[in-house]
Order: structure tokens, then sequence, then C-alpha cells
């Protein structure tokens, strides 16, 4: 019989009649089944978690404690986690424990910066007719956080979003992805264990037609963080009113491979980054472009790197790319390349799809105008485009609707930064992939790959208010 897990709602485990299967990716068969959130689930959710901002307090110590109490259970709990990942995920297990590894991380951090949340002062007196006056500001809570979370990182980029909330002294509103619930589950038994008070944190399970839309008009939640498709983040920011907003969209991941570049680096690099977790990351490798004095060598050199990759069962240690979310998704990869090649396009190396397992692939004789270069892929597919001019090659990385990271290999420093001032992005990587990313970081994105940043530090920044204090002496 599958794992059976309820919601998460004030504190306590609630089952309800309405259940989803949760499958296997690589496998196909359901190992867990879950609750689904009803209307009157995600109202209790939403109500307790307002009931317990309003009347509950954390010091800043506490929080911390519970953060690091958390972070500390991630570790003991490893990996039982990664394996349940790598079932309701797809992702390689070697990806997961690493996952693992960056969530203790991610919520060590934000229990740090618990501690560092602090003010400034304003110097009031300096005005005119304010000489008796002093000034400082505080930083307070927003108060309720609706966070809805992607299946690609779901323990990591779940902690993204509950460990910054709750460092700032927030309480949350948690809808995981469907297709990933049980992680998110997992991570509300470690805060249940770390001591977090009831309504900190509640987890609602179900669809974004429903959970979602139903948190996304409730007053009651002050600020929403997202992360998902431009499409929903554009339906969310139109439809949220003045609230706060933390939205990571899409992106198609550009790469200037110049030809001053260390082409083996740059070989070697991309391979390894452009296919991990089956190309199903936000900041994945999809768009290389390549000086065509060094296009024969890099394409030789990168096709060797790929085949040396591991494609299969993602519980094998040694699997470098496993399966893709669905079987849907994988078809999806499948139509749009077959479109690409009925537009010019070759393939070079792979192109197959067994299942929801996809081969990766790369596309040569590709334009703008295709849909596996100017749309978002998230699959284990880069596209290969030549260029002799440097500023045209610019442009042609800007001729996009989105911006989250880029990069480029090149010794020549001029370049690099050349490259880095005219790159419309949220984060430019020298002589790295684009995929590159550690916890502490600022992360988000410009066009529409995004609104605001991630990092502990960062969010904390955007989920807490600057209050204004202003004191008139007498003396």
């Amino acid at each position: 019989m599958p794992d059976q897990y309820g919601l998460f709602i004030n504190g306590k485990w609630v089952e309800t009649q309405d259940k989803a299967d949760v499958k296997n990716k690589y496998t196909g068969e359901v190992y867990a089944e879950v609750s689904k959130a009803g209307e009157q689930d995600v109202e209790e959710a939403i109500h307790s978690a307002h009931h317990a901002y309003k009347h509950t307090e954390l010091s800043p110590y506490e929080r911390y404690k519970i953060l690091n109490k958390v972070s500390e259970l991630l570790q003991v709990r490893k990996e039982e986690l990664a394996q349940n990942i790598t079932s309701e995920a797809g992702k390689p297990i070697k990806q997961a424990r690493t996952e693992i590894d960056r969530a203790t991380q991610t919520f060590e951090l934000a229990a740090e910066e618990a501690k560092r949340i602090h003010g400034e002062g304003v110097p009031v007196e300096a005005a005119p007719g304010s000489e008796n006056r002093m000034a400082f500001t505080l930083k307070v809570p927003v108060g309720v956080v609706g966070a809805i979370s992607p299946f690609n990182f779901p323990v990591n980029l779940v902690a993204h979003k509950i460990a910054p909330a709750i460092a700032a002294g927030n309480t949350v509103v948690l809808k995981p992805a469907s297709a990933t619930p049980i992680s998110s589950l997992k991570l509300a038994e470690l805060f249940e264990e770390a001591g977090l008070p009831a309504g900190f944190l509640n987890v609602v399970v179900g669809s974004g037609s429903t959970v979602g839309n139903q948190m996304m008009k409730d007053k009651r939640i002050n600020l929403y963080t997202f992360t998902g498709s431009a499409e929903v983040g554009l339906k969310l920011k139109q439809n949220t009113g003045l609230n706060k907003l933390i939205l990571e969209l899409g992106n198609n991941s550009p790469v200037i491979v110049d030809e001053e570049a260390d082409i083996d680096l740059a070989a070697k690099t991309l391979a390894q980054k452009s296919f991990a977790y089956a190309g199903q990351v936000c900041i994945s490798v999809q768009r290389i472009y390549v000086h065509d004095k060094v296009m024969k060598e890099f394409r030789e050199k990168l096709l060797d790197a790929i085949n040396d990759l591991h494609v299969g069962d993602p519980f094998d240690d040694k699997t470098d790319v496993g399966p893709m979310i669905s079987e849907d998704e994988a078809e999806r990869v499948e139509e749009w390349i077959q479109e690409a090649k009925g537009q010019g396009a070759e393939v070079l190396l792979g192109g197959q799809r067994d299942g929801a397992l996809f081969e990766p692939t790369v596309l040569a004789n590709t334009d703008h105008n295709m849909k596996v270069v100017c749309e978002e892929l998230f699959a284990p597919v880069v596209t290969l485009m030549s260029f002799s001019d440097f500023d045209e090659c610019l442009n042609e990385v800007n001729n996009s609707e989105y911006g989250l990271q880029g990069g480029i290999f090149t010794k020549n420093v001029d370049k690099a930064f050349k490259a880095a001032r005219k790159v419309e992005v949220g984060g430019f990587m020298i002589n790295d992939a684009s995929q590159y990313r550690v916890d502490l970081m600022p992360y988000g994105g410009v066009k529409n790959s995004g609104w605001g940043k991630e990092g502990p530090k960062y969010s904390i920044d955007e989920m807490t208010e600057e209050r204004l204090i202003v004191m008139n002496l007498q003396n």
C-alpha cells in the first residue's frame, strides 16, 4: 500500500476524502498518496497563518534556533529525503543528495540572517526646524506569505521561500507543486520536530486552479513568492492588487563561447551543466553562441563530453540524466525538435525519447524564430549558433523576452566585462555556465524572467517593510 500523507494546517495533520497519487517518475508506479485540499482547508490554512501572525510572536533568536534545528535535521534525514526527491521528481540520486546539502545551507543562512535584521539611523536633525528630532527605521515582517513552489527543486526552492519568510517573522501558507508534494510535507515534519509554533507553516496540496486561485484572491496574504512560468507569474501580478511579489519565472539561458575561450573548459562545463536534472532547471543552458573560428573544435569536444554522460535509472549513482517530470513533457520536447527540424535545424546528437526519458540533445543550424531557441525548453536540449561579430552576438543574445542568467567563456577581460555590462540578465557568469548558483547569492531575473530576488538575505529584504520612527525630543 502506498505511503499516506495528510495536509499540515495549524500544526496538525489533516486527512481529506479527496486524494492524489504521487508517482515514481521513472517507473510510473504510485508510491505515495496525499490528501488534496478543498476550499475549507485552504481557508483554514490562511486563517491559521493570519491568526498566528497576529497573536504569536517569535523573537529573532527563537527563529534562529528553529531554522538552525531544521538545517541539522535535514542532514540527519538526508538519505531519506534524497530518495524521496528521486522518487517523486525523477532527479538522479547524486543530484538529489546535493539538493539536500544545498537546502541545509539555505536554512542555515536564513537562521543566521534572522539575527541580523536591522534598520538604520536617519539624520532628520539635519533638516531646518528638526534640530530636536531623531529618527531611525525598523524592519518589520510583512505578515502572511503565500508561497507557490515548483517541481524541479522540491526541497531547496521550498526552503528559499519558507526559511527567509520565517526568519523575517512572517507566517506561511505553502502550495507545493502537485507533481512533488511529499518533499514539502516532510519539511513540515522537520519544522514540527524543531518546535515551530502552530500556524507559522501550513502546507496545502492541490492544483493551481483551485488552491492557487483561492490563495491569490485572499486579502489576508500580504506577499506572494512564486517560482514557475511567466504566464502564471503575470496572472499573479495582475490579480493580487498592490501586494508584494517575488517572481522567479522562465528563461532560455544564453552562453557565449568566444574565439579566445578555453575550449576544453567550455565544452566540459557546458556538457555537465546543460543536462543536469534533464535540463529542467530555470538557469540550465539553452542557447550557445560560438565564434565561427572555434565552432568545429568546440562542437567536437562538446559532443565527446556529452557522450560520457550516463542516462537512465535515477536511483543509479552513476546516472547523470534521468527522466523528465512526465511523459507529456518529453513528448512536447519531441514535437518542438521535429518542428525545428522542419525549419532547417540539424540534430547533432540525441533527439530520441523513451517514455519520460529524453536523450541529451544538441541542435545546430538553429535561429531565433524557432521555439527551441526563443521559448523556454526546460529539457535536456541545447542549441548551437555561430557568430563572427561580438557586438552582433550580444544583440542576438538580448533578442529574448527572458533574462535570468547568462554567461561567457573568454580569456579576454575586455570582452568579458563588455558582455557583463551589456547582456540583459539578473546574473552573469564569466568562464562558467549560466547554471551556476550558490544559495547565499542574490538570484533573480529581468524582463519576463521575474521580479525581486531570492537568496535568504535578499528575500528577507523583500519580506519585510521599512518603518520610520521619529522622536521629537523636548530638550
